[in-house]
């Protein structure tokens, strides 16, 4: 097998920017799959050139020189950023892989428009599309593992691609880890509830901390687990073997479910310094939250208790919530997280909106079926800017109307300020005052004004979201022409437009689930695109 010349590309933004926010956390956002398909890539004798795009670098420089095979790794809402750089580099008889959330949630999508797309990935997934990789310009091949994989290479073989990233954060430099795959909740909107839970290696987490500890003063580590604890003891007791007490600044997301007050003081005492636990709604998925059957102001008061225990433990701590959801009825669900914040002063508030991102959940198949996802390109799928699945109990001016009623409260500057006040630690309470100013208030809350304006204004807004048309409005075509810039010009053919059921129109190929499809070599046939 000849030597390679490989690129490998992580988009953790889809389009530059110079907003503060984003210059702290962007490198933050780094994924880890990129840089294990880097290390595989290098381990079979290739020669990588890795790239971790935060939106400050120019893209172009970085990603346009001469390469045999690009691999990109991306979230949806870089899917036409991906699918541009792509069109350019197939172009130029180079070979492209795609990997990543969109390549598991629009696997027949993105199969136009790259040479390879691939589901769960292994090392093996890796070296057989080495071995035999070629242009693919009919219709790309999708391939996939079984399963996750059952170990990844360790931070210390991660190493060269973990330190030029973290040296474009000015302050905060997470390195991101993993414990675990899969989640053993069902919640229907999640993409990590059809993966078996898998805890990984505990010998190769306690090497990995240990050489974070000879490489940094004070490591930060940020575990990308979706659900960090689930064998809470098991976990505790490696970190406690591997690091002294409150030696490592952790940061993970987890559920309130395994947040008891014992497992808050094991969490202190090991230097966990940011708890994002998942609320989801007031109304529904009792179990994550435990509080089983309470719901409405019941399961505020709650979870507010539960919340605020977590803080006398924790400095840090991001509550999420999913808005839209079919339990949701009239401005209850709203009031009842206004008064959640008033209880949690100090917690930072994220609010998701609920979307079907193509195959990637139980859900989306469900609402596909009853005819109510949107064609919104993927440029505003980040379950922030756009809401892409019709809400079963709100006509869409009204769910607009409470939804900046609550961001307005939540960002407002008198929150702010009390968020401040409230938030133990500078860097809790200058994050917070800077996400909440930059990200939210200046970001989210305008980009969702502007809609609610032009759901009264612009007849073919309004007409796009009660599905009197699948023709995207021209403000958003403008959003995202000015999002691309130079790319703008190498989309492909097609590149903006999908299919919002492709999970439906596919879900009966055998050995799929709608999800990934396991042959190593089938061929992918065009996805259907919206009109």
């Amino acid at each position: 097998m000849r030597r390679l010349r490989i690129t490998v590309l992580d988009l953790t933004t889809e389009r530059p920017t110079r907003a503060l926010y984003a210059r702290l956390m962007n490198a933050n956002l780094a994924s880890i799959m990129p840089q294990v398909v880097a290390v595989w890539c290098e381990q079979a004798g290739h020669q990588v050139r890795f790239v971790c795009y935060t939106g400050f670098e120019d893209l172009a420089a970085e990603v346009f020189a001469e390469t045999d095979v690009l691999f990109i790794g991306a979230f949806t809402q870089a899917a036409h950023t991906a699918y541009a750089i792509s069109n350019v580099h197939r172009r130029r008889g180079t070979v492209t892989v795609l990997g990543g959330p969109h390549a598991r949630c629009y696997p027949h999508d993105a199969a136009r428009h790259f040479d390879y797309v691939l589901g769960f990935t292994d090392r093996t997934v890796i070296d057989d599309l080495l071995r035999d990789c070629r242009p693919n310009p009919a219709a790309g091949v999708q391939l996939g593992a079984a399963r996750q994989p059952q170990s990844l290479p360790s931070v210390q073989e991660r190493w060269k691609f973990i330190e030029p990233t973290l040296r474009k954060t000015p302050i905060l430099k997470i390195v991101p880890m993993l414990g675990s795959l899969g989640c053993p909740y069902t919640c229907p909107f999640c993409i990590d509830s059809t993966v078996d839970y898998q805890p990984l290696a505990f010998d190769q987490i306690r090497d990995d901390l240990r050489f974070l500890l000879g490489k940094i003063k004070r490591p930060r580590v940020g575990w990308h687990d979706p659900n960090f604890g689930v064998r809470f003891d098991d976990y505790m007791g490696v970190i406690e073997d591997a690091a002294p007490p409150d030696s490592i600044d952790f940061f993970a997301e987890s559920s309130l479910s395994l947040l008891s007050e014992p497992h808050l003081v094991r969490l202190r005492k090991n230097g966990f310094k940011a708890i994002l636990p998942g609320i989801e709604s007031w109304f529904a998925l009792g179990n994550k939250a435990k509080t089983g059957r309470e719901v409405g102001m019941d399961k505020v008061r709650r979870v507010a208790d539960h919340v605020n225990m977590i803080l006398r433990y924790v400095p840090y701590v991001q509550t999420n919530f999913v808005l839209g959801l079919d339990t949701d009825e009239g401005p209850d669900p709203f009031e009842c997280t206004k008064r959640f914040l008033d209880l949690v002063p100090a917690a930072f508030p994220a609010f998701s909106l609920l979307s079907a991102f193509g195959s990637a959940a139980p859900l989306n198949l469900e609402l596909q079926r009853a005819g109510r996802v949107l064609p919104f390109p993927f440029h505003f799928l980040d379950a922030s800017q756009s809401m892409n699945v019709v809400p079963k109990n709100y006509a869409w001016p009204a769910f607009y109307d409470y939804l900046l009623d609550l961001e307005r409260y939540a960002f407002s500057w008198p929150q702010i300020a009390r968020r401040f006040r409230a938030n133990e630690g500078q860097i809790a309470k200058w994050m917070n005052v800077v996400r909440g100013a930059s990200s939210e208030r200046n970001g989210r809350v305008k980009q969702h004004a502007h809609v609610r304006s032009l759901l009264d204004s612009d007849s073919s807004v309004r007409g796009f979201f009660d599905r009197d048309t699948t023709t995207v409005p021209r403000p958003y075509l403008d959003r995202i022409q000015s999002d691309l810039g130079p790319l703008w010009s190498a989309l492909p053919p097609g590149g903006l437009e999908h299919d919002p059921n492709e999970y439906l129109h596919h879900v009966s190929e055998p050995g799929t689930g709608g999800i990934v499809v396991p042959a190593r070599t089938k061929s992918v046939r065009a996805a259907v695109a919206s009109a």
